[in-house]
């Protein structure tokens, strides 16, 4: 509920403070005072669009900040969207500037003004003349009814709604798999003929540059040879010069018989021992590599066939023998999703049938679920009605079949019998203003039972209105005021008289105040509401008597 609310330069209210408390609170002026101000402020706080004219004349901008104190389950749905609560308590702000635009903040942080609306829905709900004209929409009254009932219908409804999601998707699947069926197979076929080719060939990583290398050393033959040789020659000599090996042996020997005269020569003497050694194996192995060296015709034709189709086969898959080997993993992992049953036209056909059949048996469920809400909600609505001098009417609730939709496998619609020799006509035909309002009160009184929390704001809810019909009103509301908070902006003193807390707004001269009134000052207001004058004992004595009359009915009434 909102437990304060300050208003700067909003219209004709340069500066106003209000406290709430629980329970029902009233609004009352004169005409043009500025009551409606103070709707508009609390519909700024909960995201309605900003109207620039709304602010104050000669001022750069309007602010409004209001004060929630939150139940647990709204106060969890604040942090979900990141937000912080202290307390439970929650401050939101609205700027309106006289040039440009509006600004929100949600417990200090600026927000868009979209967020204000997510989570002003849970706090305050704002029944006027525009809301009424909602309730002739069949969306607003299909609402209404499933608002009705308990957790029993609230499980039928999410069931459904969970179901028809469900099918929907079926349905996307299954005409997305028949459209690309043609595609895939496609696709299946081109990957199954390259990976039976990869298979085929088995390639290994690396091989590409092994085969680049053979097909280097088969090619030039006759030059590595003479490499070869040349190099056996460097390192073994010939009969009349002899090689690095005899020539590094002979410098052993010499290091060896100087010895006697310097013994620091043993070491330089085993180190070229060693490279003799090493120079000598490398001697026998140059020998052998020209020994093995053959030309060999077919070896070279068989390299560059395979040269030739591991390249064909990399042609827009891969640049080497390893990036091949990558995409063949790929392109089986593919195939498995292309070939999976999941994908099959006739097992997307099955799923869609059965998602289907889950939807009609979801929407039977719930069909009988709202058949039985709407006779209960007919006749109670029909009590408030009656009630509120409206002895004759009647609301009936009627379900007309439909094809399967995503609110369920009927249409809502509300109509209205005024009196039992008028037919009976839809209520967006049927309603006048002033009926509209009281069958909007009866249903939040109806909803309202059981139920506690939340923050309800009617304005003109009395439009048209007077006498008794004006104190059942006012006995309704007070009724819905029971466990919750309702703030009513009236101009007849048989509702104001059932208040639990009653403001006054004054306007003197461009300004607007708003004031708490309470005792002899309340009196002197419902005496001025009824057209009696301040200092009139009978308007006075009027106005206690509807105070002390304003007996709030019980639940059964």
């Amino acid at each position: 509920m909102i437990t304060d609310l300050h208003i700067r330069n909003l219209g004709v209210i340069e500066s106003a403070d209000l406290e709430f408390d629980p329970g029902l609170t009233v609004l009352t002026g004169e005409t043009g005072a500025g009551k409606t101000m103070v709707l508009t402020s609390l519909q700024l706080l909960i995201g309605q669009r900003a109207d620039t004219g709304a602010v104050r004349v000669g001022s750069a901008r309007a602010e409004v900040d209001g004060v929630f104190d939150l139940d647990a389950p709204t106060a969890r749905r604040v942090e979900a969207l990141g937000l912080v609560a202290e307390e439970g308590e929650l401050i939101i702000s609205r700027t309106v500037a006289s040039q440009g635009r509006s600004r929100a903040h949600l417990g200090g942080r600026p927000v868009p003004v979209s967020l204000l609306a997510e989570v002003g829905d849970g706090l305050v709900t704002i029944h006027g003349q525009a809301d009424q004209m909602r309730l002739r929409r069949p969306a607003v009254q299909r609402e209404t009814l499933d608002a009705y009932g308990g957790e029993v219908h609230a499980t039928a409804l999410g069931t459904y709604r969970r179901a028809w999601d469900e099918a929907v998707e079926a349905r996307k699947e299954r005409d997305a798999g028949h459209a690309s069926a043609a595609e895939r197979e496609a696709e299946t076929a081109s990957l199954t003929e390259a990976l039976d080719a990869i298979t085929a060939l088995a390639p290994r990583e690396g091989e590409d540059e092994e085969l680049l290398a053979e097909t280097r050393r088969l090619t030039n033959i006759e030059d590595l040879r003479q490499a070869l040789e040349r190099a056996g020659l460097a390192l073994g000599g010939a009969e009349d010069a002899p090689g690095a090996v005899e020539l590094v042996r002979q410098a052993v020997a010499s290091l060896r018989d100087g010895l006697v005269f310097d013994p620091d020569l043993g070491g330089l003497a085993d180190r070229l021992a060693s490279t003799a050694l090493d120079l000598d194996a490398a001697l026998d192995e140059t020998q052998g590599r020209l020994d093995g060296l053959r030309p060999d015709p077919q070896r070279l034709a068989e390299v560059h066939e395979r040269r030739a189709a591991l390249r064909e086969l990399m042609v827009g898959r891969a640049s080497d023998a390893a990036g091949l080997i990558e995409w063949a993993r790929r392109a089986s992992e593919r195939l498995e999703e292309l070939t999976s049953p999941s994908l099959d036209p006739r097992e997307l056909d099955e799923r869609l049938r059965l998602a289907q059949q889950k939807v009609l048996t979801a929407g039977a469920d719930l069909t009988r679920s709202r058949a039985g809400l709407a006779g209960s909600l007919s006749a109670d609505v029909d009590t408030e009605l009656h009630a509120l001098a409206m002895r004759g009417a009647h609301l009936e609730v009627r379900l007309a079949s439909r094809k399967p939709g995503p609110h369920g496998l009927e249409d809502i619609e509300f109509l209205m019998q005024a009196h039992p020799d008028m037919p009976m006509r839809p209520l967006s035909q049927g309603a006048s203003g002033g009926e509209l309002s009281r069958i909007m009160l009866a249903l939040e009184v109806v909803l309202g039972r059981g139920t506690e929390g939340g923050t309800f704001v009617f304005d003109e809810v009395d439009a048209g209105i007077g006498g008794r019909t004006a104190t059942e009103v006012g006995a309704r509301l007070a009724r819905l005021a029971r466990g919750r908070q309702v703030l009513v902006v009236t101009h007849l003193a048989q509702v104001a008289a059932f208040a639990d807390h009653h403001f006054v707004v004054d306007k003197q001269g461009a300004t607007t105040s708003v004031r708490r009134v309470s005792g002899e000052e309340r009196i002197t207001e419902l005496a001025r509401m009824m057209g009696g004058g301040s200092d009139s004992d009978a308007a006075r004595r009027h106005a206690l008597e509807l105070i002390e009359g304003a007996v709030v009915p019980p639940w059964e009434a």
